[in-house]
């Protein structure tokens, strides 16, 4: 079966709008399995500050992409692809119908189009000078360059994620032009017979539960979680850069208070919401549905499952 005869369902939306528990039940009543598009669930001990699925609210339903990699591994999108790609195949030769669910964009865009990671071009020269320079302290003003010359890359680099920063100068110093422009004008014709789900909600209750959540993810333990990670050296890498983890190492290097780490923490996740809603709705051709009437849900379920089933002619 090639890509295009397989069926692939994507359900997307901002942070704490109810993605989990709503896939959860359409992949009960769909056959299906579910694949993570959360760029920082992939990591073990992690738990907490990522919301990640536990094991009993899986109900059954099997789950991908969760704990496959150490916090001090890096992970990228080429590499997430290539994954994703192999493990929809895998669960639609089982008989088993393949949902996406996440909220990191560029991820699960990366699959669904032909994006060609490889063809990027490469100066490795050029690259192990970049690469000097960092070692040498400057990584900082390459960060800056970065952001003269492609803003719009910068928005998804940490300026810790040296090696991003690096990759993405040096695709403007091969081709002139920014990564960001060229990972665009890849963006073809979609590789899977796809029904694309996004959850929204009215933002006053959007960010509403973005608080309580941050409130219960404290409750939970966040401040011990991220702490062991700290104790650990886990520093300067990818997995650290997730919203929850970066703000409490600002509190553990004793730059601001605690009290200040968890306002910045809400205040970066309703951000982060809004950014996820923007993105979404500018890259991708998603049926919309909205969940503020929670009241409602299991005919809200209804209405995503006949969607769904009519789209894909299941």
């Amino acid at each position: 079966m090639n890509e295009t005869e397989q069926k692939v369902v994507v359900i997307v939306g901002p942070t704490a709008v109810g993605k989990t528990k709503l896939s959860i039940e359409l992949a009960k009543k769909l056959n299906g399995e579910i694949i993570s598009g959360d760029s920082m669930q992939i990591y073990r001990g992690m738990d907490i500050g990522t919301a990640k699925i536990k094991q009993e609210e899986m109900e059954g339903i099997e789950h991908h992409l969760i704990d496959i990699k150490d916090p001090h591994e890096s992970f990228s999108v080429a590499e997430f692809q290539m994954i994703v790609r192999s493990l929809i195949s895998d669960i639609q030769s089982r008989g088993k119908l393949p949902m996406i669910v996440g909220g990191t964009g560029l991820y699960i865009q990366a699959v669904l189009y032909d994006y060609q990671f490889s063809s990027q071009p490469t100066d490795l020269s050029y690259r192990n000078r970049l690469q000097a320079k960092a070692d040498n302290g400057e990584a900082h003003s390459l960060y800056n360059e970065l952001k003269k010359v492609d803003p719009l890359s910068i928005e998804r680099i940490h300026p810790h994620n040296v090696r991003r920063v690096i990759r993405a100068l040096e695709v403007y110093h091969v081709t002139g032009k920014p990564m960001s422009e060229l990972q665009q004008d890849q963006r073809q014709d979609i590789l899977y017979d796809n029904a694309l789900i996004g959850l929204t909600m009215d933002r006053a209750k959007l960010y509403e539960r973005i608080n309580a959540r941050v409130d219960l993810m404290f409750d939970q333990g966040l401040v011990n979680e991220a702490h062991d990670l700290y104790e650990r050296g886990i520093r300067d890498c990818q997995s650290i850069q997730a919203i929850g983890y970066k703000e409490l190492y600002e509190h553990f290097d004793g730059k601001i208070t605690l009290a200040d780490a968890k306002d910045s923490l809400k205040q970066n996740s309703r951000r982060y919401a809004k950014r996820q809603l923007t993105w979404f709705r500018n890259k991708m051709d998603i049926e919309w549905f909205d969940m503020t009437d929670t009241s409602h849900l299991n005919e809200k379920l209804t209405d995503i499952f006949d969607y769904i089933a009519g789209k894909l002619k299941l």
